[in-house]
């Protein structure tokens, strides 16, 4: 019996921490989409993608079209690794040359 109580609250410790372990590795994703990559753009609200997108252009024009044009990027194939940042930039730039043109 004694045996069975220590194996039990060995067994108990054992779970507590790995739970520890797996509530820490989750609290330490990202979940910032201005960091992030295309990846997490795909599955991001549209709420959160314009606001990552305000933040990153420090730009009120032009949001609904940059978020259009990191949607599109972010359905090419092996897009899913490159930083939201990079697309957001890139698409910005496009659309400041064609309205300067």
């Amino acid at each position: 019996m004694k045996h069975l109580k220590k194996f039990l609250l060995f067994f108990v410790g054992v779970c507590v921490l790995i739970m520890a372990l797996v509530l820490f590795f989750f609290a330490q994703r990202s979940s910032d989409l201005e960091s992030g990559t295309l990846k997490n753009w795909r599955s991001a609200s549209l709420e959160r993608r314009a606001a990552a997108v305000r933040v990153l252009t420090a730009s009120e024009s032009n949001t609904d079209l940059t978020v259009a044009c990191v949607d599109k990027m972010s359905t090419l194939p092996d897009s899913g690794e490159m930083a939201i940042k990079d697309a957001v930039s890139l698409c910005y730039t496009g659309i400041q040359l064609k309205e300067n043109l």
